[in-house]
Formats: C-alpha cells, structure tokens, sequence
C-alpha cells in the first residue's frame, strides 16, 4: 500500500522526459564493470589513501578521450564530458574508498590486503560497496563517451576519495571536495549518486524524495577521576562508574526527551577506553560515539542535552569532563553529514527512468535510514537524487543478510548490471529532457 501510494504522488508531479533504453548500450561495458569492480574489491584502499584507485580511474578517463583533473581532495579524480548539443550540466559521483574491515567472505577476489589505521595494523575491505560504485561510474562514462555526438548538456564524472571519513586529523571526502574548487567552473543542474545496499534484494531499487538519510554527528567524553588501587575505591574518583552512569543517563535523550513521533534519533556509544589492569581504577575514561538525527533543530538538541549530561553527571560525583560535542554544524567538532536530502522535483522526474530498469513494482520507497552519506553535502549544493541498489540475492531475507560494513557483507554481482543501467537511464534522461 505504502509503496503504491509513493508511486502515485510522485507520478502526479512528474514532467515528461525522453524514452531512454539504457539496457542496449549497457550491455556492452557489462562484463568491464564486473572486472573493474573484482579488481578493486581485491585491492581495497583507505580514505584519502586511495592512490591505485585513482590512478587506474584517471588513466581509463585518459584513454576515453577525456582529460581528468586529479588530485582533488588528495585522491579524487574528476572529468567532464561535453555533449554534440548544448543542454544542461548533470553531475555523476562515485565514491572510491573502503573500511578496515578484515574481509571474510570466501571469494577469489576477496582482499587480503591491510594497512595502518589509528596505529594498528587492520584488514582491508570493500565492506560498503564502493568498489561497485567506482566500476558502475567506470562503465557509465565509457558508454556516454560513446554516445558524446547524441548528448545534449554536459556530464561530470566525480570519483570521490574518503566518504567513510578521513583519517584523524585531516580532511576529506565530499566537504572537501566542494571546497577545493569542484563546481567552480559551474554548478551542475541535477546530481545523481547510487548506493548498493544489503537492505534490498538484487533488482529492486529504493528512492524517495526528501529526507533519505540522517545526519551523522560524531562525539567523544573524556571523564577524569583519580587513580586508586581497586581494594579502597573511596580513595579516588572512579571515572569507570561515572562512565557508566553518563551512558544510562544519556539514553533517556532518545527515550524521554526527544519528540520521536516527528522524526527518530539515535544515541549510541560504540567505544570506550579506560585502565589498564584489574585491580586499579584508572584516572581517565574516553568515551566514543555517534547521534543520527533527519531535523536540524532536533540535531542542535541533542547537542546541548548530551553536554548537560555529561557535565552534570561528573560533577555529581565529584569527576571532570571534557568533550568534544559539537555546538552547531560550524564548530569544527562537526565532524559528521548533514541529512542526505533528495530534490522532490528531480525525484518525481526520474522515477519513471528507474523504473524502466527495472519495472515500476521494484521500485520502492526504502524508508527513511539512519545510516548517513556526505553526498549530503552536494545536494545542499543543487538539485540532487540519491538511491539505492538492491545487493541481497533474490530468495534472502534482507534484514538477515550481512549489511554494509559487515565482514561477511556479499554483494550479488548482478547488482553491478542494474546499477549500471539505472545510473545510465537517469543520465540519459536528463540531458534528452525536454
């Protein structure tokens, strides 16, 4: 009933657009897109250190014809493809790193590759998908180069280092990309971005107009006692219990505080570090975590009730904290995304592209997620639609297959082929457009 309903507000306000067939011309960078993506998966890279990726990206863009700008955001690469006619300007975005994640899917392409992260040697994997995003664009732009003569408008290709975050202490990802200059040379129209994601099974397509995904804002509390030995705690100020008081007190933000009929919040702390033997209560605890908000007004919220928690529980137990909670998106502890926001306009219009791909009942509305993407970041730049690529094969239960950032995350290859075409027909629809 819901999904009906979707379907029919959108189909209301859309305005006519071209018949596109992106089945034909798909079909013959298939198998390249299917090579592309085992290669990355097994030579996966971390943010901002994604130098085989970008040059193997650059050096095919090179061989199309076109001339790549690298170096963009330390590792991106970006190209423009100038159409036969004159029309509008659409943008394209991949993006191109991966986690430390040890990878334990049985695969002969699965990676073994590791590298250092916050000093730690850790495994290497493509746990999100974004090897099949780079491979999908790869096979987008060889197929548009073709058809350059046809085209009317232009397409930027945008292959994008760090979405999952830089390493501390530098910057990344699509901000940074924004500001080194990447619609300098003038903004795009429409910007169009996919995400293969366990959530659907292979073949369906999820979309909606408006909020899709949350904000991401990420925290952390330092609390400080004093050190005592562990038989005579009355000797110090344990910061393990005053840690772990601050962690009870905060979920009741979410529970009791936050108007969650509106839209929903998360709170979660997903580290703590503090002391080193069993007998002595340490002098410091960090604590780590995230917030996931769809409203700006509830975000800045949160803000203010999670430092008044952790203030007022450490002094209440005569402690000391510090944190980094960040005050409003300026403060420079943001170091998180805005809500991933898809234009209602340029969503109605390209329903009914997605739908060509792969039929108007297998397009769905995914739901609102709380998972987060700095593709927000473009679409507060111009009109933009995101959405996602169904990754789960046919027959399994989604909600109980690996999800993204699993070890066991398992990406059905068939996904690359849908992806393909649906990133072509919303492409080729936006430039043939009336």
């Amino acid at each position: 009933m819901l999904r009906s309903l979707f379907a029919s507000v959108l189909m209301l306000a859309v305005f006519p657009a071209a018949a596109v067939d992106a089945q034909a011309p798909a079909a013959a960078v298939d198998a390249k897109v299917l090579a592309w993506r085992r290669d990355l998966h097994q030579h996966p890279e971390l943010g901002n250190r994604e130098t085989r990726t970008s040059n193997l990206v650059a050096a095919h863009l090179r061989a199309l014809g076109l001339e790549p700008k690298v170096g963009i955001a330390h590792t991106g690469v970006v190209a423009v493809l100038k159409g036969g006619r004159p029309g509008p300007r659409i943008a394209l975005r991949a993006d191109m790193d991966a986690l430390p994640v040890s990878e334990r899917v049985d695969l002969p392409f699965a990676s073994r590759a590791t590298a250092d992260y916050r000093g730690q040697q850790v495994g290497v994997m493509h746990a999100c998908g974004h090897d099949a995003h780079t491979a999908i664009l790869m096979g987008v732009a060889e197929v548009l180069v073709g058809m350059r003569e046809q085209l009317a408008g232009e397409v930027v290709f945008v292959f994008q280092p760090a979405e999952e975050g830089p390493p501390d202490g530098e910057q990344g990802g699509a901000r940074l990309m924004l500001s080194e200059g990447l619609f300098a040379d003038g903004k795009p129209q429409a910007m169009f971005g996919l995400h293969v994601f366990s959530t659907l099974n292979v073949g369906e397509i999820g979309v909606r107009p408006g909020p899709l995904m949350a904000a991401s804002d990420r925290f952390t509390i330092n609390v400080r006692g004093r050190q005592t030995h562990g038989s005579r705690p009355w000797g110090g100020v344990d910061p393990v219990v005053v840690a772990a008081e601050l962690v009870g007190s905060a979920q009741q933000i979410v529970s009791r505080e936050m108007n969650i009929s509106r839209w929903p919040v998360v709170v979660t702390f997903g580290a703590i570090h503090g002391g080193v033997r069993y007998n002595i209560i340490p002098d410091e605890v960090t604590l780590e975590g995230t917030i996931r908000t769809f409203d700006e007004g509830m975000r800045a919220d949160v803000y203010t009730r999670l430092r008044r928690v952790a203030d007022h529980t450490a002094a209440a137990h005569g402690a000391s904290v510090s944190h980094a909670i960040p005050v409003s998106e300026a403060d420079p502890n943001d170091l998180g995304n805005p809500v991933t926001m898809n234009d209602a306009a340029l969503t109605a219009k390209v329903l009914p592209l997605l739908q060509s791909v792969v039929g108007a009942d297998h397009v769905v509305d995914p739901g609102l997620t709380m998972g987060a993407e700095d593709f927000a970041y473009y679409a507060r730049e111009v009109p933009a639609t995101f959405f996602f690529i169904g990754a789960t094969p046919r027959g399994t239960d989604p909600s109980k297959a690996p999800s993204n950032h699993s070890p066991e995350f398992f990406l059905d290859e068939e996904a690359l082929r849908i992806g393909t075409r649906a990133l072509l027909a919303v492409t080729l629809g936006s430039l043939t457009a009336p």
